[in-house]
């Protein structure tokens, strides 16, 4: 895999893309808390960006399986670029309006680009070196984000919030150019015609697919749950920093989460050989619900801490287990339409959760919400490894031997 030069251009082009990606989160993050103070009205400010990613979901879907998805990343990645020059026109108009015009840009590359990566990959490696891959470009991912905050934070006290942006436009330019240099063969995928004749029904089409493989249905419905802890994680980073009256503890939390996730990612695949896919996904579901119950006590810098470790680790090790599950189940000439869904789905669960997150951090305020999230978080988790003990919903074992191999 690793004499593989595709996959050092995915793994280099994500790790500046996400230095870009969350030089801009926290700009954002800066940007609004001078100009908005209600958490509510910030949950919407957010959620407008990813109502662009809903909506162009289904066309991205067809466009993926139809089309070549190296093209589709280039386009898309050079679309996010620009995508920061209205960010540049809120700055200079200290308008809301025009953040929320970047957000919708940047969101709707991003419905692109996202299902035409995870449908690429398996193109890329040999099937047994796909959840080796997924948990190193995860932690490619978290790594960038991990730097891509500390550098923000110092950047911001040294250069303008312009200057900031224009190192994520920078960023941006230079995924577009990795993207370039990509040499995939779709050779593989079914033909052209035979795609195109198949996705008149866009997402109707990957639904029979989704019903008629219950583990892949299984696996969707689990990713809903960390998302519960996801969608509001910026919200959740910003109230604990003024419950502690601390600054210091949002570097804190990001490095000490980002450091986390990248052990889970890093030791997934041992973890793989060792336990089947079934008792990953719920115990790693329950251990989710627990670090929500933890930051009852967020107060408390080291319980905060903690629990942002106990998520992060959690979700390094779900999160490549289920997309290595996608990647092996999900016939290859759907990946585009079932990753574009998927990404739909959650950008519509993110959305949900980021408003609710908002509205009880204003109504109940940080602690009670977050009993209210982890006691949702373990029932949820009960009540599907319920229904999957009655339904007898297991990987056979040659499979579980088959992905983490």
């Amino acid at each position: 895999m690793w004499k593989n030069r595709n996959v050092w251009i995915i793994l280099t082009g994500e790790f500046v893309a996400g230095l870009g990606l969350w030089l801009g989160i926290i700009g954002n993050l800066e940007f609004m808390q001078e100009k908005v103070p209600s958490d509510f009205v910030k949950a919407l400010i957010l959620a407008g960006g990813l109502l662009a990613g809903v909506a162009i979901g289904p066309l991205a879907g067809r466009l993926t399986d139809q089309g070549s998805k190296k093209k589709i990343m280039l386009i898309s990645s050079i679309v996010r670029a620009l995508s920061v020059l209205f960010m540049f026109v809120a700055i200079e108009t200290g308008s809301v309006l025009w953040m929320v015009v970047f957000l919708v840009f940047l969101q709707g590359s991003a419905a692109f680009y996202f299902p035409a990566l995870q449908a690429a990959i398996p193109l890329i490696v040999k099937e047994r070196e796909l959840l080796a891959l997924n948990g190193v470009h995860m932690n490619v991912s978290t790594l960038s984000r991990v730097i891509g905050t500390a550098i923000a934070g110092i950047l911001l006290t040294l250069i303008s919030l312009r200057d900031v942006y224009a190192l994520s436009l920078v960023a941006y330019l230079l995924l577009a150019v990795a993207t370039w240099f990509l040499k995939i063969d779709e050779t593989t995928v079914p033909s052209a015609k035979k795609v195109d004749a198949k996705s008149s029904g866009g997402f109707k089409d990957v639904f029979p697919i989704i019903k008629s493989i219950p583990v892949i249905f299984m696996t969707l419905v689990m990713t809903l749950i960390p998302l519960l802890f996801i969608g509001g994680f910026n919200l959740l980073v910003i109230n604990i920093s003024e419950l502690q009256d601390s600054t210091a503890i949002k570097g804190w939390i990001y490095t000490a989460e980002g450091i986390a996730f990248m052990v889970g990612a890093f030791l997934i695949k041992r973890i793989g050989e060792k336990f089947s896919v079934f008792s990953i996904l719920f115990t790693f579901s329950f251990l989710i619900g627990i670090a929500q119950l933890m930051l009852y006590f967020a107060d408390i810098p080291a319980v905060s801490i903690a629990a942002f470790v106990l998520f992060g680790f959690s979700v390094g090790c779900f999160f490549p287990t289920a997309v290595t599950i996608f990647q092996t189940r999900m016939p290859k000439d759907y990946h585009g339409r079932f990753f574009s869904f998927r990404n739909m789905l959650d950008r519509i669960v993110f959305q949900v959760v980021l408003l609710v997150t908002g509205f009880f951090l204003d109504l109940i305020g940080l602690q009670l919400m977050v009993v209210l999230f982890g006691i949702s978080s373990t029932l949820m988790t009960a009540a599907f490894l319920v229904y999957t003990r009655k339904h007898k919903l297991h990987i056979e074992t040659d499979e579980i031997e088959r992905i983490s191999s």
